[in-house]
């Protein structure tokens, strides 16, 4: 059964566009069935195909729970699919379900094809983007705000605890909070580094890997096989875009997929530098 235009439309991606374009962009999909239980796609797997769910309902699950259920008219994953991200949830058909569906190849080859379609696809996809992105600053904004309370109250049970008697476990709530304290301070706050604003090390040996986060004393790494181990002392030069900077540090720990670097002392000049750096990167994710 064929899609309605007014139906389309009101997914946000395709609004404002005209009946005649949006024929155009449905000849193009693929009408995709799919059975009962029948998984579309799965977490973690990269996002290839862009899904429009026409008929059925559509279960967004994070492991055995359901977070959302979709119905039609509505995009299945649209924008991890224009981005080409990694999957972060599993879509599952729940009965059956009909879906328009395009590779995002021959989706940006139509739209390279089409102009006309593609400038008001495009427009929404930024107004789409861009609604996200005040959403997303406005609950970071709550967060920070929660963040702020609690390291404010905790320093208050912290001189509490202080003018309490001395006993085992006054040290233990002194030693913990202080520890919360501690790790909740701005200047360990790791930031991922961006495309636009490269960030590797050189190691010893002269070879170069990419730097996963950074903060103001720390450096997370990918983990190799003959890495150094937790409690190690580690060397190497970190390589920012306007300079290089020397620095060591500890193996604070690891995990299956990366190594923690606490790096030693910074000489003033050094600080500066990365701070300046970590301030471009995060500037990245504000909107002025």
């Amino acid at each position: 059964m064929p899609v309605a235009p007014s139906a389309l439309r009101t997914i946000p991606l395709l609004s404002n566009i005209t009946d005649e374009h949006l024929a155009q962009l449905v000849a193009a999909c693929q009408t995709r069935k799919a059975r009962d239980g029948e998984v579309l796609f799965e977490a973690g797997a990269v996002s290839d195909r862009f899904l429009i769910l026409t008929q059925g309902e559509v279960s967004l699950r994070e492991g055995a729970d359901e977070r959302f259920r979709l119905k039609p008219i509505a995009p299945v994953g649209e924008l991890g699919a224009l981005a080409r991200l990694d999957r972060r949830i599993t879509a599952v058909a729940s009965g059956a379900v009909e879906l328009l569906d395009i590779g995002v190849d021959e989706l940006m080859q139509f739209f390279e094809d089409h102009g006309d379609v593609a400038f008001p696809f495009h427009y929404n996809l930024l107004r789409v983007v861009a609604d996200k992105i005040r959403r997303d600053t406005r609950r970071l904004e709550e967060m920070r705000r929660n963040l702020i309370t609690t390291q404010k109250a905790m320093k208050r049970m912290l001189d509490a605890v202080l003018e309490g008697d001395d006993t085992p476990l006054n040290k233990q709530l002194y030693d913990q909070l202080a520890d919360l304290i501690e790790q909740n301070k701005k200047g360990h706050y790791l930031v991922e580094p961006a495309e636009a604003l490269p960030t590797s090390v050189r190691l010893d040996d002269g070879s170069i890997v990419a730097v996963r986060a950074i903060s103001k004393d720390s450096l997370h790494l990918p983990k190799s096989e003959n890495g150094p181990a937790r409690g190690e002392h580690w060397s190497g030069v970190l390589l920012l875009p306007e300079r290089e900077i020397a620095v060591s540090g500890t193996v604070d720990g690891s995990d299956g997929t990366g190594v923690a670097i606490r790096l030693d002392m910074l000489i003033d000049e050094y600080s500066r530098a990365i701070e300046d750096h970590l301030t471009r990167l995060q500037m990245l994710d504000v909107v002025l």
